[in-house]
């Protein structure tokens, strides 16, 4: 009698667990699993992003609501991340893929992963298709790292394998490792060859290395940008609390590790390096010797003056949240398009100074 009752349950039991996956299943399945369409003509350069906060677009209201105090406060709806002013400054010869919101939570990628099925996007976010940089990204998730957790790498191939012609003169800017970096800024100040330095840094290139050769393992004509990290010596409000000794440490922590980028990118055709730092201080400038200040002010279009400072109207370089503010990305965009014409001969139109000003200023 016992026994017949214990087969009786195991069935039922059995059978609930049976649709319990099978629910489970449909609800993956049914999860915006569907890859986007991309109507843009062949003609446009195809252009994806993986990175961090710098390059995760402003205008995104799933991950920054409007009236948050985020990426611009007051005046975010005029306020712009590079790859948002590149659209509307290049628009016709990049495509940066339809803007739209779509990806999955992270709990719900892994499980379309582990069943085999297209994970998508992660986290969701209200962004052009090809940018997978996401706000707080350190280089562990450009592949993932152990537990897989937010591999932008993996799913961006994957998204580019359902139209590798697209790729074939496709461009990938990988620009990541800010917050790495910023994590072991005391490191850094004490000692610029400080074994938690040497780490990061080392860390950084394994995983961009590792990163460019999955792309190109699948499509081996894409070319790739790699981007330099901010340099922290330039941000307005550290040099309250370091010394001109800690700021010298600093940027040769800073040089080593973009001496190791550009050798990375230095070792194939088809990968060039955009040096940050270097673009920064032509326009801004820099830090005198001991440290103080010696920043310039850049002029927009003859009247809006932009200084090194923090804040979220246009006069500032930087935003009150600590990221690139309107000018500052609009000439980044600029000269991301010089470097592109210079490094793979790409029949780009320059983006001239009034360009800039008449983009800025519209805003």
């Amino acid at each position: 009698m016992k026994a017949a009752l214990a087969r009786i349950w195991l069935k039922y039991a059995l059978g609930a667990m049976t649709g319990l996956a099978a629910s489970g299943l449909a609800i993956l399945l049914a999860w915006d699993g569907a890859t986007p369409a991309d109507a843009s003509p062949p003609t446009t350069i195809a252009l994806a992003v993986l990175g961090d906060s710098s390059s995760h677009s402003y205008q995104d209201s799933l991950s920054f609501p409007p009236g948050s105090a985020d990426r611009g406060g007051a005046f975010r709806t005029r306020t712009f991340q590079w790859t948002e002013a590149l659209a509307r400054l290049r628009g016709n010869e990049f495509n940066l893929g339809p803007w739209i919101r779509w990806g999955q939570p992270g709990q719900m990628a892994w499980l379309r992963d582990l069943t085999g099925l297209h994970a998508g996007r992660t986290p969701r976010k209200e962004d052009y298709l090809y940018n997978f940089a996401n706000s707080g990204a350190t280089c562990r998730n450009l592949m993932g790292g152990p537990l897989h957790r937010y591999p932008q790498a993996p799913r961006l191939v994957e998204l580019m394998d359902h139209d590798p012609g697209r790729w074939r003169n496709g461009i990938v800017v990988i620009r990541i490792g800010n917050n790495d970096w910023s994590a072991v800024m005391d490191e850094q100040a004490r000692d610029p060859k400080a074994p938690e330095v040497l780490a990061a840094a080392a860390y950084c290139v394994e995983q961009i290395a590792a990163t460019i050769r999955l792309i190109h393992a699948a499509h081996p004509r894409t070319r790739i940008l790699l981007v330099g990290t901010d340099n922290e010596v330039n941000e307005p409000m550290v040099g309250e609390r370091r010394s001109a000794a800690a700021f010298a440490n600093i940027q040769t922590a800073f040089d080593d590790f973009n001496a190791q980028l550009r050798e990375l990118a230095g070792t194939d055709a088809r990968i060039a390096f955009f040096d940050l730092g270097a673009w920064f201080e032509g326009l801004w400038g820099k830090r005198g010797p001991d440290g103080t200040p010696a920043f310039k002010t850049v002029t927009i279009g003859g009247k809006l003056r932009v200084t090194n400072t923090i804040g979220d109207a246009p006069n500032n370089a930087e935003l009150a949240d600590h990221h690139g503010g309107l000018v500052w990305n609009a000439l980044w965009a600029q000269s991301l398009v010089a470097r592109l014409r210079e490094a793979f001969n790409l029949p780009l139109t320059p983006i001239s100074d009034e360009e800039v000003a008449r983009f800025v200023t519209a805003q």
